[in-house]
Formats: structure tokens, C-alpha cells, sequence
């Protein structure tokens, strides 16, 4: 089954939708994580469109979406769209969400900050930057950090790739544990033409240079303490992001369960992908 291609505005940009179908069916949203698109979740939409009305959207800057104006992609901006859809899709009932990294941590603020409209998150392996990282260094570091950043994109030309294939096999060094088909796929849905007949991922580059503002500990602590669904968190074990279980922003949300898979690293639900469906599946019934 292949999703309908729709579009919606949020923010005076154009952001693509993907729809999975079964029209009366409960809404349940899916969102990617940075640098990815909404193809990404294909194997999981298709094991959840029985159940439920399934949609995947591509986030500003990245897939079928349009590029922000300027170079600043920040979480508020993010949730905007997410309340965005979720006001066009989530009309009648309470809506079930999940995430992916970047996405994970949209869902998480979205929940706390309208818990009302929802009845269950998960969150793979999205929660924010570890408490160590150098986003919670002093806002002057961060500021200047981001501006060179910025002023480094200007003058840097995205990489290609002479063939799709050689797209994929980079997609595979990075994610060795992805297999060939999966990579193929996930190049397909990623990369456009360029003129010279060469391939580039379809993301905005500007999507590399981390905003300055947007992930303080405090606030996103305050924040997933309103949440008042349950949320089910994944958590690759041969994942480089350390496991959230002492992370102050995990500790505030009131009713959570974590499961670690131990084949997984952070693309959880490629690497475990029968884990996530069926203990996803138990939680949001």
C-alpha cells in the first residue's frame, strides 16, 4: 500500500503529509527525526493502518517540505507544525503520537503542552541532548557557535552522489546495522536529482547547525511535567545516546516506561523493527 500525498500549511510554509488511509479509524501521527523524512516510517504505518488513521509528515526543512527562510530551525517552531496538523487531523478524538529522535522530543514538548488532545506518546530514543552536551553551555558559546555554523553553511556546497546506489552505500556506512533494502528504500524517498545528474539529500543543510535556543534543561523539564498520558520510550543499547534514566527532563514526566532493545542503536525501530511494532501495538490500544 503506498500513502496518499497531501499538503499542509503551517507557519506560511508548505509542509508535505502522507497518508496511510482507513478513514474512522483513530488519528495516530508519526514523526521523523533530524535529517530523515517521513518515508522512514513506512514498515511502521503499514503494521499500525488496520488500526488506526495513520499519517507521517515531513518537518520544515526536510523530504518533500519546504526550506525555513534563514538558516534557524528551532523545537517551538517544530511543535508549531506538529499543532498544526494535529488541529486538522484530531478534530473528533484524542490523537496517539509517536517520535523519532528530534521527533521524539516534538512529541514530548507537543504532549506537555496540550495534553489534553492526546491519549498515549511514544518517544524512540527522543528526549533532547544529553545534559553533557555543548547546546547547555553558556548562552554566549552557544550564540556564537550557531553563527559560525550559519555563516559555514553559506559557503558549503551539500554533497552528492554520482548514483542512487552509491547514496545508499553512504546511507549503510553510517547505519551499518540498516539492511540493503532498507537503505535502498530510505535513499529513494531522500535524495533528489540535481542538474548535473548527481543525487543530494533532500534535507536542508541548514538543518546541521543547531539553534542556540530552544533545549534549555529547566524548561523542557517544566514543560514534560504537564504531560498527562502515558508515554513508552525506546532505547537502543548500541546507541551513542546515553540511556535518559538520571536525565531531569525523563524524571519529569509523571507516568513513563523505557524499554531497551539490545540489538538496537538509535534508529530503534529499523534495527528492532518486530520489538517496536508489538510493544507499540500493546501501549496505544
Amino acid at each position: 500500500m503506498e500513502p496518499v500525498s497531501h499538503f499542509f500549511y503551517s507557519d506560511r510554509l508548505k509542509l508535505q503529509l502522507w497518508d496511510y488511509g482507513q478513514d474512522g479509524k483513530p488519528p495516530l501521527i508519526l514523526v521523523h527525526g533530524g535529517m530523515d523524512h517521513a518515508r522512514s516510517w513506512d514498515r511502521i504505518a503499514r503494521a499500525f493502518s488496520a488500526d488506526y488513521h495513520v499519517y507521517a509528515y515531513d518537518l520544515r526543512g526536510h523530504g518533500n517540505s519546504e526550506w525555513a527562510r534563514g538558516g534557524m530551525y528551532t523545537v517551538p517552531e517544530h511543535v508549531l507544525d506538529l499543532t498544526t496538523l494535529a488541529a486538522i487531523v484530531g478534530k473528533d478524538e484524542p490523537l496517539r503520537l509517536v517520535g523519532h529522535s528530534l521527533g521524539g522530543m516534538i512529541v514530548l514538548h507537543y504532549a506537555g503542552l496540550f495534553p489534553q488532545t492526546l491519549i498515549r506518546a511514544v518517544s524512540l530514543e527522543g528526549i533532547g541532548f544529553p545534559p553533557q552536551h555543548r547546546i547547555h553551555s553558556p548562552a554566549s558559546d552557544r550564540l556564537r557557535r550557531w553563527i559560525g555554523a550559519v555563516r559555514d553553511m553559506d559557503t558549503r556546497t551539500p554533497r552528492s552522489y554520482p548514483t542512487p546506489e552509491a547514496a545508499a552505500a553512504r546511507m549503510s556506512e553510517a547505519n551499518p546495522r540498516l539492511s540493503p533494502e532498507v537503505a535502498r528504500h530510505l535513499t529513494l524517498h531522500g535524495t533528489n536529482w540535481n542538474s548535473d545528474g548527481t543525487i543530494s539529500w533532500k534535507f536542508d543543510n541548514f538543518v546541521r547547525a543547531i539553534p542556540p535556543l530552544g533545549h534549555d534543561l529547566d524548561d523542557a523539564s517544566e514543560i514534560f511535567s504537564q504531560i498527562t498520558s502515558p508515554v513508552l520510550f525506546f532505547w537502543g543499547l548500541k546507541s551513542f545516546a546515553p540511556l535518559p534514566n538520571e536525565d531531569p527532563r525523563y524524571l519529569a514526566i509523571p507516568q513513563k516506561r523505557l524499554i531497551i532493545a539490545p540489538d538496537a542503536g538509535h534508529w530503534v525501530h529499523h534495527d528492532e523493527l518486530d520489538l517496536v511494532v508489538d510493544e507499540t501495538r500493546q501501549f496505544l490500544a
